[in-house]
C-alpha cells in the first residue's frame, strides 16, 4: 500500500514538472521579446498558467483515483455486518503507523471472508432443509417464474420438466390467481385445497417484499393431506355405519314391542315376538361389545398379559366349538400340525378370539358340503395358523378394505348371518398388540386363505 500512495504521488510530480517546462519552452519562444521587463511579465505569465493547467490536472487524478479505489473500498466495507464492522472501525486508529493501518485494514478483510463464508453456510444450511421437507415449497417472482422449487413440490404437483410459471402449474385451478393473492389478500396466506392424480393437497399462499417494501412474489406451501380426508372419510362413514347398525335392531325392537303392548296376540305370536326382540337386543349387545373392544384397543386400555401355550392345541380346540354347526353343514374341516411348533409367547385369549372369528367366517361363508382346512405351522422364527376353506371368497377390489370397521363385501348378507362389521378390525388389533399379523388371500368363487403369524418364545 505504501509502494502504490509513492507511485501515484511520483506520477503526479513528474507529469506536473513535464507540463510547466513545456509550457514554458512554448510560451518562451510565442512571447519572448527583446525587453526584459515584458520577458519578466512573460516568464510569470507561463508559471501562472502552468500552476492552474497542475492543479486541474491533479484534480482529476484525484478523482479517478477515488473513483476506482477509494468507494469499492468503502461499498465493501459497508455491505459488512454492522457489529463487526463497528468493532474494527473502533479499533482501527488512524494515525497509528502505515504497517499497523495496513494489518487493521487486513483483520477487516479476513473478518469479511468469514461473514460470507457463514452466509453461504447458512445459505447450505436452508436450501439442504427445503430439499429434504415433506412439504413442498415453490418461490415465484413478480412475473410469475419458478425462482426456487423442490423435490416434494414437484412430486405432489406430479409436475414436469416445462411447468416453470405460475399459470403452467395452478392454471388448470380454478379462483387461483396470482394477482388476487398479491393485491387483494392484504398480505395474508391464502388457503386452498386441491385434488390431483397424487391425491388431496392444501395450498398455502404467501406473498412476500423486498427490502423496499414492495411486492416481490409469492411463496407457495404444500401439504400432502390424503391421509387427513381418508380418515375424515372413514370417521364419518364410521358414524353412519354405527347408526345405522344401532337403529336397524331398536326399530325391530320398538315395533314388536308396542305389537305386544297393544295387546290382542295369542301365545305363540307373542312367543315369536318376544325371541325377534332377544336377537335383536343380543345384536345390540355384540355390536356395542365389539365397540368397547375397539375403543380399548384404541386408548391402549387393554393390557396384554402375554403367555406361554401350546398353538396347535388351542387350535384344535377352537375347531371343537364348532363342531355342532360344522355338522349341521356336513362340512369337512380338519385341523393339521405340519411341523415340530415350538410354544407361541402372546395373550392366549386374544388369539383365541382371533381364531374363533377366522374359524366362523369360514364356516358361515363355505356352503354345505364344503372344505375347511386348518394349517399349524412353523417357519422364520414365526409359529402360524393357516385356515383355507372352498367358499364363496372376497373380490379383488375389497380385499384392500377387508380389515375397515363396518367394512362388509355382502352387507345384506353379513346382516343376515349375524355379522358386526368388526370382527377382522378387531383380529388386526389384537395381532399387531400381540407382534403378529394377520393376512389374506381369496378369489372369488374359489374360496379364502387367512394366515396369522405369531412370534414364538425366545
Amino acid at each position: 500500500m505504501k509502494n502504490f500512495q509513492m507511485k501515484i504521488i511520483l506520477s503526479i510530480f513528474i507529469v506536473g514538472i513535464a507540463i510547466i517546462s513545456f509550457m514554458g519552452i512554448y510560451f518562451s519562444n510565442i512571447l519572448l521579446k527583446p525587453n526584459p521587463v515584458e520577458y519578466v511579465s512573460t516568464i510569470r505569465l507561463i508559471t501562472i498558467v502552468a500552476l492552474i493547467f497542475f492543479s486541474i490536472f491533479t484534480i482529476v487524478i484525484a478523482i479517478i483515483e477515488v473513483k476506482k479505489y477509494i468507494e469499492p473500498m468503502s461499498k465493501m466495507l459497508k455491505g459488512a455486518k454492522k457489529a463487526v464492522f463497528s468493532a474494527d472501525i473502533n479499533n482501527l486508529d488512524i494515525t497509528a503507523p502505515e504497517d499497523e493501518l495496513t494489518e487493521s485494514v487486513n483483520e477487516i478483510i479476513k473478518e469479511l471472508r468469514q461473514n460470507l463464508k457463514d452466509s453461504n453456510s447458512e445459505k447450505k444450511q436452508k436450501e439442504t432443509i427445503l430439499k429434504h421437507m415433506t412439504d413442498g415449497v415453490i418461490t415465484f417472482n413478480m412475473e410469475g417464474k419458478v425462482t426456487y422449487i423442490n423435490p416434494a413440490a414437484k412430486e405432489m404437483l406430479d409436475l414436469k420438466e416445462n411447468d416453470n410459471t405460475f399459470k403452467d402449474i395452478f392454471g388448470k385451478y380454478e379462483d387461483i390467481n396470482m394477482e388476487k393473492i398479491i393485491y387483494l389478500d392484504s398480505w395474508t396466506s391464502s388457503e386452498k385445497k386441491i385434488e390431483n392424480a397424487k391425491g388431496s393437497m392444501n395450498l398455502f399462499f404467501i406473498p412476500f417484499r423486498d427490502e423496499i417494501d414492495m411486492p416481490a412474489g409469492v411463496m407457495v406451501v404444500i401439504q400432502d393431506i390424503t391421509e387427513h380426508v381418508k380418515l375424515d372419510n372413514m370417521r364419518k362413514e364410521f358414524v353412519a355405519d354405527v347408526s345405522h347398525e344401532l337403529k336397524t335392531p331398536i326399530t325391530s325392537i320398538k315395533g314388536y314391542s308396542e305389537t305386544l303392548l297393544d295387546g290382542g296376540c295369542d301365545k305363540e305370536t307373542e312367543s315369536h315376538f318376544l325371541n325377534v326382540i332377544n336377537d335383536n337386543a343380543d345384536r345390540m349387545e355384540k355390536l356395542v361389545q365389539d365397540l368397547l373392544t375397539l375403543s380399548k384397543y384404541d386408548s391402549n386400555k387393554i393390557r396384554n398379559k402375554p403367555k406361554e401355550f401350546d398353538l396347535g392345541e388351542l387350535a384344535k380346540s377352537c375347531k371343537e366349538k364348532f363342531d355342532i354347526e360344522i355338522k349341521r353343514k356336513n362340512q369337512n374341516v380338519q385341523c393339521f400340525v405340519t411341523a415340530d411348533v415350538p410354544a407361541v409367547f402372546a395373550d392366549r385369549d386374544g388369539v383365541e378370539r382371533v381364531i374363533l372369528n377366522i374359524l366362523s367366517n369360514s364356516i358361515k361363508y363355505t356352503p354345505e358340503g364344503g372344505k375347511i382346512d386348518i394349517y399349524v405351522g412353523y417357519v422364520h422364527n414365526d409359529a402360524y395358523i393357516k385356515i383355507k376353506d372352498t367358499g364363496i371368497g372376497i373380490p379383488q377390489e375389497d380385499l384392500d378394505r377387508i380389515f375397515e370397521r363396518f367394512y362388509r363385501v355382502d352387507k345384506a348378507r353379513s346382516r343376515q348371518l349375524g355379522g358386526t362389521g368388526l370382527g377382522l378390525s378387531i383380529a388386526k388389533e389384537i395381532m399387531e398388540k400381540n407382534g403378529g399379523s394377520i393376512n389374506i388371500k381369496s378369489k372369488v368363487n374359489e374360496g379364502t386363505e387367512v394366515t396369522i403369524k405369531i412370534p414364538v418364545k425366545k
